[in-house]
């Protein structure tokens, strides 16, 4: 056990070298390898379903726990299949913005290719595992097998062929909104409620956001490589403009909630976010600089990526006060109900 190097891969993907990597114990490789520190928007989205149905009086912890260890791993997989499939298609090798994120445990030699798809079969078989739980404990219901079906769908095909045709920003808006909450909603409490889908929609749009600054980042490599993510069509500006609209959107559905009275005024909290919005806005009214700004951080998740990491910075204000909001909004209704 290496408890240090669990908890720094837990909040960064950190840099190792070979000898150090050689050192290590498998759950610190396996953490690295499927960078976990990335993981935690995923639990975020748990953590969500689980306050919604905790309002709704049918929280189940036993299909929590399941839904949280099954969307993690779900999502440690696809993080693993992307590193093999882009690697085996060259797409990784050689490849700098890679490595801005963290090592590529193949093309850095951490792992054989052998090694890295056992990872890849061991991880995925228990995210399949806890997905076989959920749908027995809702009866073997069809929309749990569909919510299954379409996340194994995502999980399969997100790298190879979506991202490459431009459904790779939908996907993820799809998998970290409606599939992850809405559906994590039903599995517990056995309910599809739109409301909670649209909730959702507040949270998966913060997360696209991150995703589409950094294939903007990365618009020129990609298309030399021929991987036609939504920036690389749309072209800079439109997609700066396109996440602006990301960033706002997310306002006037927390707007909707309170004024349909779905949630309690106090879900306006996200509005302490607009600072955050105010700081960040100019960046993506502008090209990307040719040189990197003073006192902009450089290297592991920052220059030369320039508006993924802004856009994390802002996401990370939002979805804070957006998860605090729900969160006191949950204990006001547990208390006036």
């Amino acid at each position: 056990m290496n408890l240090p190097m669990w908890r720094k891969a837990l909040t960064v993907i950190p840099n190792v070298s070979k000898q150090e990597w050689d050192g290590l114990d498998i759950f610190s490789k396996w953490l690295i390898s499927t960078r976990a520190a990335v993981l935690v928007m995923t639990a975020m989205s748990a953590v969500l379903a689980g306050l919604f149905a905790w309002r709704a009086n049918s929280f189940d912890l036993s299909a929590w726990v399941a839904l949280t260890l099954g969307l993690v791993l779900a999502h440690a997989s696809n993080n693993l299949l992307n590193d093999h499939v882009d690697y085996s298609r060259g797409v990784d090798r050689h490849n700098y913005f890679r490595t801005m994120y963290g090592p590529h445990p193949l093309e850095n030699q951490l792992l054989s290719q052998r090694q890295h798809l056992a990872y890849f079969f061991v991880t995925v078989l228990l995210a399949f595992v806890c997905g076989l739980y959920l749908v027995w404990q809702t009866n073997f219901n069809t929309v749990t097998w569909a919510l299954l079906g379409a996340g194994a769908f995502f999980l399969l095909f997100y790298t190879w062929p979506l991202k490459y045709i431009a459904l790779g920003e939908i996907a993820v808006f799809l998998v970290w909104g409606p599939l992850m909450v809405g559906g994590g909603y039903f599995v517990i409490t056995h309910i599809w409620d739109w409301n909670i889908a649209i909730a959702s929609a507040v949270y998966a749009l913060g997360v696209t956001t991150v995703i589409f600054g950094k294939h903007i980042d990365k618009m020129m490599p990609d298309r030399e490589k021929r991987i036609h993510t939504l920036p690389s069509l749309l072209g800079e500006k439109a997609s700066r403009y396109a996440v602006l609209g990301m960033m706002i959107l997310p306002y006037f559905i927390v707007i909707y909630l309170v004024t349909t009275g779905t949630f309690s005024p106090v879900l306006l909290i996200v509005l302490f976010a607009l600072p955050k919005l105010k700081q960040v806005a100019p960046a993506f009214l502008k090209p990307k600089p040719e040189e990197r700004p003073e006192g902009f951080p450089q290297g592991q998740g920052g220059w030369p990526l320039y508006f993924a990491p802004l856009a994390f910075m802002y996401n990370r204000a939002f979805g804070s006060l957006f998860i605090l909001g729900v969160l006191a909004d949950v204990v006001l209704h547990k208390l006036i109900v």
